[in-house]
Parts: C-alpha cells; structure tokens; sequence
C-alpha cells in the first residue's frame, strides 16, 4: 500500500459564461438562486459581498466546488458537507479526525481551478489527525493586467516594477527577475521583451504562491524570503480553442530547481502548465509522511468541469 493508493484530481470551471443574465452582482441572487442555496449563509454572504459580478461568480464557483469535491470523494452528502478551517485557517473537511480528502482552489480571470487529493486506501490508519497529503495550487492570467504592467514599466522601469514585489520573492529570485539575461527576451522587441519578463514574473508568482499554499501558509508568512525558485522558465504561450468549454493546455513544465534556506526541496511535486495563450496554473502536491508517494504521482491535464455537473453531485 503506498503511492499507487494516492489519487490527485485536477479540475477547471469557466465562469466567464456562466449566469449571463447577470451584469451586478445584486442580480446574482436571482439568476443563480438554485447554486446559492447549496452554500452555507456565511458563505452566500461572502458571495454577495464582491463589487464586480465577475468576482462574485468565481467566488460562488470556489465555494461550490469545495462542498462538490467532499462530496464526491468522500462519499458525503452535499448536506453533510461541513467545512471548518485548521490552524492556518485553510478551508478543511474533517471526518472522525482526519481528512478523507484535501483540496485547494484558486481564481483568476474568469477561471476556477480546483486541485484534491485522497488515498483509496490510508497507508497509516493509526496516524495522528493531520492530513497525510498536501495540496495547493494557482491561477494566473499574464494578460488580465497587461496595459497596466507596461505603463508601470514604460514610466519606472522594468528593476522598479519587480522590487514593487520584491517583499514576497525569495532574494535570489529578484537578481533574476532583474538580470539583463533573462530567456527568452534578449532578441525580442521592445514589447514583446516587456511581455516576455512579465511572463517570467507571473510564472515566478504562480510556482510560489502554488508552493505556499500547500503548506498551508500564506504570503505573508515569514520565511518566504527563504524560498526561491531558480532558473525557472514559463510554460509556452498556447492556443485558444480546447474542447469548447475553455483554453487549450499546452506546454507542462515539472522540473525546477527549489531552495529553502538554502538546501534543495526534494519532497514536493510541483507542476506548472499554459492553460491557452493568457493563463498558466501550478499544482504543488507533498506527502510529509511518505514523500515518494507525491513525487510518483504524474499530474494529468486539468478536467473542466459544467454548473450542470456540479449541481447534478448536489442533487444526489
């Protein structure tokens, strides 16, 4: 029994469709009352709380899928479906003491992107409460700001446009960032070399925030000065298109070269893919317990996923 046993599932929602008579969010009470009424009132409330309905509908997604993904994997009832958070406030599913399934989700851009892992069978039944598995994950969109990115850089600087982040990256990850040799960029034009470190930086922001999710921290934790990610390179820019439901995925990249405190991270799998021309998601996976089992498994393409099936697990 042992990494064969681990399951990790990979799904994608596009909201950018979703709901379309809605153009406030107020409006989302009504056009989408059905999906609100699976969500706890605290989490409606959370919902309804956004300025921009684009926001508010992602938010609705994240939370259906969370109670969507415990049900399915855990054999819960939507109704019994309770999530609390643990020490770190990280949205959890506890059942006897222990977690049956672990999940993440992240946002951005219209797209919800869900990460969850279980084992069919548990390799350490006598453990203690924690999770055995570690999951985290997110979604970034190199274009959703673009016209704001190059004004930044066309009046500071492209130095001064990554230091306005330096707080949250690793310090060798900023000489990088700020290196004159960064590939990719050196033979291109002068927009298309502003695109390209941009995309160095969004892939730099994916990996580590995918990375400190899964350990259950946030950005503002204090040793992430201490984690760095070095020589990495994006995922290629794909192409539109897919199955019909969303972008296509393209390039996957799984190998990097991770340092925390100075010594090589070797217990974490961490993925990062183009999703489309625009969009790159990373998955971050350990096992604490059993660090072989995470870095075995081979992250299959993200599986999207349609209201009508979120709502058909609801129904059961």
């Amino acid at each position: 029994m042992g990494s064969e046993n681990l399951k990790v599932v990979q799904y994608l929602v596009d909201t950018r469709k979703l709901w379309p008579g809605a153009a406030k969010t107020s409006q989302i009470e009504d056009v989408a009352s059905d999906a609100l009424e699976l969500l706890p009132r605290e989490e409606r409330d959370k919902v309804l709380k956004y300025y921009f309905v684009a926001d508010a509908k992602m938010s609705l997604v994240s939370h259906l899928l969370k109670h969507w993904v415990v049900a399915r994997y855990a054999g819960v009832p939507w109704a019994e479906t309770k999530l609390t958070r643990d020490e770190r406030t990280k949205p959890v599913y506890v059942y006897a003491g222990r977690q049956p399934v672990v999940f993440n989700v992240s946002h951005q851009a219209g797209l919800v992107a869900l990460v969850a892992a279980y084992y069919d069978h548990d390799p350490n039944p006598e453990g203690g409460p924690g999770a055995i598995v570690d999951v985290g994950v997110d979604v970034v969109c190199t274009s959703e700001r673009r016209d704001r990115d190059h004004r930044t850089v066309r009046a500071d600087g492209w130095a001064a446009f990554v230091d306005m982040h330096a707080e949250v990256f690793g310090t060798r990850e900023v000489a990088y960032l700020k290196g004159s040799d960064l590939p990719l960029a050196r033979e291109a034009g002068e927009e298309q070399a502003v695109d390209c470190k941009l995309r160095f930086f969004y892939t730099l922001w994916c990996l580590r925030e995918a990375y400190v999710k899964m350990t259950g921290d946030a950005l503002l934790a204090p040793w992430l000065k201490d984690l760095n990610f070095l020589r990495f390179r994006p995922p290629a820019p794909g192409k539109e298109g897919g199955d019909g439901t969303g972008p296509g995925e393209d390039e996957v990249i799984t190998k990097h070269e991770i340092l925390f405190k100075g010594q090589e991270v070797d217990d974490a799998n961490v993925c990062i893919r183009s999703i489309g021309p625009d969009y790159m998601i990373c998955t971050a996976v350990r096992t604490p317990e059993r660090k072989e089992d995470a870095l075995s498994i081979n992250l299959e393409p993200f599986e999207y996923l349609s209201l009508e099936q979120i709502l058909e697990v609801a129904e059961v």
